[in-house]
């Protein structure tokens, strides 16, 4: 599950209040008088919904709006309360989301125009044979004359995705296609979705090493832990070309970026902080691993069953490296007695599942990182006085954990160098050039917008910088 992007279904426990353009709703309209538009705005409004862009025609009372809505039931109350203004004809209505898919998001597109005979002949047949052969003679050529040097795959298997659980290949493919899109628009990578009936380890893997010559790398995406674990590991193991699971790795490495300035903006350490991560799936454990990594003081996992301590037996290598590497203290128990007296808490769980009286126990000017989406472990507007730094996973708060900030970048960085796998020290590099971009962090500022520019170039610099220096790179830029 990637905590950090949003599900397009609600929860049946809590739902969203606030309108969100996932739920978006155009519509198409005519007005009689400019009055009338302004009447069916307040309309909108009246039941909580926002026109988040659109027009009015100034001459012909042409109305197309996007309202952003916070859940399918105040679509229906936008759709009766515009079917209650006169003066406003209604001319369609439909959910902005599923247009967006129709028709699926993503296209291929030739590089260079086949105009006639001439250019045949050089693209197809008899040209290319000889480009062929000249890959065969020389395997390494094929990175200067196909795509490779360009190419990830994003391969899943429906089994984890977003907050829909396993859902299944056919189903996954939207999110794999949003992922495409991403990759493209913020690092010119080219993504192709991979969605395979596969559910066993070792299939998924049989097919990731199957397709990996077409490609420079492998986004692992929305695969169930600890299946995901040990597919990961196991293909990373066979290839040449770096082997990424996004739903560990970049919601890592954005959580320790914005974990570096919420450090400095409550004055303390990183090395004399306790984390409490409470959910401990793929997310979790990469988190957890990486803030290893950069020195944090103790680590507190919880799962659905309590405190990863030493006296819990059968636990998966993934979760037994809570007990082995954090957990000092020895606590046992539920989430509340792992929370208590914690500086940071991070969540990678589910909707409503925390306690705001469990979070008054933090020590003071405590963090907390709520990032089940759309709906947090326990909202922001819910915290006590002693938290000092809030992150979520949504677009609608401050400091959103948002995996887009990582995984361009890093995909951008290691296809650069022609990069053969993605380190612990190459995960950090990304993590602290993110955190540099922050220059002066603010309890409402840890992380820099997704869509501030220069956000992928600085963390694919850092990533290529970091895997020339460990002697992962094929290519010096």
């Amino acid at each position: 599950m990637t905590t950090t992007e949003s599900s397009s279904t609600e929860p049946t426990s809590v739902r969203p209040t606030r309108p969100t353009t996932g739920f978006a709703l155009r519509v198409i309209g005519r007005v009689d008088a400019s009055e009338r538009a302004d009447v069916a705005r307040r309309a909108i409004e009246s039941v909580g919904a926002e026109i988040r862009r659109g027009s009015t025609g100034a001459v012909d009372g042409a109305v197309d709006w996007l309202v952003a809505c916070s859940g399918e039931s105040q679509q229906d109350s936008v759709r009766a309360a515009l079917g209650s203004v006169a003066g406003f004809e209604l001319v369609g209505i439909s959910d902005a989301t599923f247009d967006l898919h129709i028709g699926g998001k993503v296209a291929v597109a030739s590089r260079g125009a086949i105009a006639d005979a001439d250019d045949l002949a050089m693209a197809y047949t008899p040209g290319v044979g000889r480009v062929s052969t000249r890959i065969a003679e020389n395997p390494e050529s094929v990175w200067q004359f196909t795509g490779r040097s360009n190419a990830v795959a994003v391969l899943s298997n429906g089994t984890a995705v977003l907050g829909l659980g396993d859902i299944g290949p056919e189903a996954a493919m939207p999110v794999m296609e949003g992922k495409a899109v991403l990759f493209k628009q913020f690092a010119d990578v080219d993504a192709y979705p991979v969605c395979v009936t596969a559910t066993t380890v070792d299939d998924v893997v049989s097919v990731g090493a199957a397709i990996a010559p077409t490609f420079g790398g492998i986004n692992l995406e929305d695969i169930k832990a600890p299946e995901c674990f040990d597919i990961e590991e196991r293909l990373q193991a066979m290839l040449d070309i770096p082997v990424f699971h996004d739903d560990q790795h970049g919601t890592a490495i954005v959580v320790v970026a914005a974990m570096i300035n919420a450090a400095r903006v409550v004055g303390r350490s990183l090395s004399e902080m306790t984390v409490t991560i409470v959910g401990t799936g793929a997310a979790g454990v990469a988190c957890a691993q990486l803030l290893h990594e950069v020195g944090v003081g103790d680590l507190i996992g919880v799962d659905s069953r309590g405190i990863l301590h030493a006296g819990r037996e059968g636990l998966h290598p993934s979760k037994q490296w809570f007990v082995d590497n954090g957990n000092r203290a020895g606590l046992t128990g539920g989430a509340r007695e792992a929370i208590r007296g914690a500086d940071v808490l991070i969540g990678l769980s589910g909707p409503g599942i925390i306690d705001a009286e469990w979070v008054s126990e933090m020590a003071p000017d405590a963090v907390v990182f709520a990032l089940a989406n759309p709906v947090p472990e326990i909202m922001p507007e819910a915290m006590p006085a002693n938290v000092a730094v809030v992150a979520t996973g949504r677009s609608d708060y401050p400091n959103q954990i948002n995996n887009v900030l990582a995984f361009p970048g890093v995909f951008r960085g290691l296809l650069d160098v022609r990069a053969t796998k993605a380190t612990m020290g190459v995960k950090r590099a990304a993590a602290e050039a993110l955190a540099a971009m922050v220059s002066d962090p603010t309890a409402e500022r840890v992380i820099p917008g997704a869509f501030e520019p220069g956000v992928a170039a600085e963390v694919a610099h850092a990533v290529s910088a970091r895997a020339v220096e460990e002697g992962l790179a094929r290519l010096t830029p």
